[in-house]
């Protein structure tokens, strides 16, 4: 397993050499942003952690253990991780932008999945939208479908 994880990781921080590559280093880039943001507030609500898996489940459809090795190899990548340039970067270079809308709806619903949005969560979520160039009104957009399907006022 620790070649796996170790195989993964390299494949994000070396250019990618394949088209597996490239998915890897996308998957991990999208996985570290959802555990940032939930990670962003005091709690790591159990809830936040289903809201991030159902993300990842929806976007990449991996299987539970491949899903397992990306949540955990994204979770110690993101307590390295100084900025968010590094994945923002990777993402527009291979993400559409109805792709990247998706990711920021569904950094929304990780932030809105314990019923209470952190002001450290909403930070996290404004520069990433910033920095995958998603405009402010596809952004607001994106929060108002994650707080309608989290059913909050």
């Amino acid at each position: 397993m620790l070649k796996t994880l170790k195989d993964l990781f390299d494949s994000f921080t070396q250019p990618a050499s394949s088209p597996q590559d490239t998915a890897h280093a996308v998957q991990l880039a999208a996985a570290v942003l959802l555990v940032e943001v939930a990670r962003a507030d005091a709690s790591a609500a159990p809830v936040e952690q289903e809201a991030l898996l159902a993300a990842l489940q929806r976007k990449f459809r991996l299987a539970p253990d491949e899903q397992a090795r990306l949540v955990e190899l994204a979770t110690t990548t993101a307590h390295a991780a100084y900025d968010y340039h590094r994945f923002t970067g990777t993402l527009n270079d291979h993400f559409t932008h109805e792709q990247k809308i998706h990711l920021v709806e569904a950094m929304w619903q990780v932030a809105y999945a314990d019923g209470h949005l952190d002001a450290h969560e909403n930070h996290a979520i404004n520069k990433v939208a910033g920095l995958l160039h998603v405009t402010h009104g596809e952004y607001i957009a994106a929060k108002l479908r994650a707080k309608e399907d989290a059913r909050l006022p």
